[in-house]
């Protein structure tokens, strides 16, 4: 029995004559009498091929297979599909796409929700190359990623080369070594078990494995692949990884470092992608410097990097406008001490980029570049040292606990003076909730004029020391709140 959303795995003897990675093809199409799902099949090594498919819906679902190898062709696959467990929701998608729309959904566009429904806000970390690393330091970033509260992880399925991360993998996508070279005509089957074990591993911590396909940080050749390898290898890529619900597909990482890519590659690729995955799960693409056309129709959520040395989240609300989905920022810099801008910045100033972000409609990943320690977590996993993670959790729970359908409040001449100056997050339609963030300002006190006719419950939430403050009594008209004249508060209304 599979369960809803769940991996459904058969394994079939095959040929294992001359190349099998290139020279047999395998599929089956998958269907319950009304939906139809054609999954392809994969070689696994020693004659072994693989049939994967992710149920959508209960129930029994047939399939037989097609293959240019006898051995493969003709085959009965039967599933019988339990309903999903409580805590197991499905793919992340748009939230406009899982839910029906009406004229008071319009904010759906900017977030995400499980398949079930269920809203998905990300709160992402940063381990690009942890699958490439010993395993007892894999072991300890799950364990870490375990006690934190952290519900995605850009990772890569290539290593990574460059400051700070310049050994070798034990093993590669590709068979082969540095040293002998590689054969980019065969996969290494141990590698892709262990990265198959991996995001499963995340699945059951509830963590999105946000996958990077392709980057530029590289000595092994894996970034310079002719535009056919290229292919090939995503091909294979989408074929085992496709059937976890919890994969996102990033196209790239700091694609623009790439120039000898052109744009019309990564449009190819998107294709690719897209026809091997028959789900559909989320795609995106991220940029160093030069952004992406993230209009085009297959980015389903903006992936962005920071445009300027400061400014970062704060650009959160230029960029739903401009590009009308979900923003995630999922390099806002890091926390850390190293000699790159990118990653020495406090852990206040992560954790204020991460409220500045969120009032303003997106998301954020943190990351964290601590040269002391012999693992660095942006790139190794291992354990985290720093002071963000915590009051990121804590910022999470608040974000959590807003009312479904919040959106950034929209300055009109009559609420202009009060709200000019900070973010505000709000129920516009029922002047139901806000939320105020102050960031850097610490002000003696504020003023506001709330709407007439409502009372409100009011917090003082200091976002550093995580401790929430409710005010005496309930408050209407005009008002005066006394503040502690402390960097990075917040000020939250309930209407009672």
């Amino acid at each position: 029995m599979t369960e809803q959303y769940k991996i459904f795995e058969t394994t079939l003897s095959g040929t294992a004559v001359g190349n099998p990675f290139k020279e047999i093809w395998l599929k089956a199409t998958f269907t319950n009498g009304s939906d139809y799902y054609t999954v392809n099949g994969f070689y696994c090594g020693d004659g072994q091929y693989k049939v994967r498919f992710m149920p959508k819906a209960p129930g029994t679902w047939k399939a037989a297979t097609q293959s240019n190898d006898p051995a493969l062709n003709g085959i009965d696959l039967h599933c019988e599909c339990a309903p999903a467990r409580p805590g197991n929701h499905g793919r992340v998608l748009p939230m406009n796409e899982v839910r029906p729309q009406t004229a008071e959904t319009s904010e759906d566009i900017f977030h995400f929700a499980y398949e079930d429904g269920t809203r998905f806000q990300p709160f992402g970390t940063t381990c690009y190359a942890w699958v490439n690393q010993p395993e007892n330091v894999q072991e300890q970033t799950l364990k870490t990623l375990a006690a934190s509260s952290f519900n995605k992880v850009r990772m890569c399925i290539f290593p990574k080369f460059y400051t700070y991360n310049t050994t070798n993998p034990e093993r590669y996508a590709f068979l082969g070594s540095e040293e002998e070279g590689f054969d980019f005509e065969r996969f290494d089957p141990i590698f892709w078990e262990n990265l198959e074990l991996r995001i499963s591993q995340l699945d059951e911590l509830g963590i999105e494995a946000d996958i990077i396909l392709l980057h530029p940080y590289d000595k092994w050749g894996f970034s310079k692949m002719p535009k056919e390898t290229d292919e090939f290898y995503l091909n294979y890529a989408v074929d085992r990884l496709c059937h976890f619900k919890n994969v996102w597909w990033s196209l790239a990482n700091e694609f623009d470092l790439m120039p000898w890519k052109p744009v019309e590659d990564w449009e190819q690729y998107a294709r690719v992608v897209m026809g091997r995955d028959c789900y559909g799960h989320l795609r995106s693409i991220h940029n160093c410097v030069k952004f992406y056309d993230h209009t085009r129709p297959w980015i389903t959520h903006v992936s962005i990097q920071r445009i300027d040395v400061y400014k970062t989240a704060e650009a959160v609300g230029e960029w739903r406008q401009q590009y009308q989905k979900p923003i995630v920022v999922d390099e806002c810099a890091y926390e850390g001490n190293i000699n790159f801008g990118w990653g020495n910045i406090t852990g206040e100033e992560m954790v204020r980029r991460f409220w500045e972000g969120c009032i303003r409609g997106g998301y954020l990943s943190h990351g964290e570049v601590y040269i002391q320690y012999p693992q660095i977590w942006w790139a190794h996993g291992g354990t985290l040292h720093g002071t963000a993670p915590e009051r990121i959790d804590f910022l999470k729970q608040i974000m959590v606990d807003t009312p479904e359908r919040v959106a950034p409040l929209k300055l009109t001449p009559e609420n202009h003076e009060a709200n000019w100056d900070v973010p505000c997050l709000c129920r516009e339609d029922d002047n139901s909730y806000f939320l105020y963030y102050f960031g850097f300002f610490k002000p003696a006190f504020r003023t506001y004029e709330l709407p007439d006719n409502c009372t409100y419950a009011i917090e003082l939430i200091d976002t550093w020391n995580m401790t929430i403050e409710k005010l005496p009594g309930t408050y209407s008209g005009s008002i005066r709140i006394d503040m502690p004249e402390k960097q990075y508060m917040a000020i939250r209304m309930c209407k009672v």
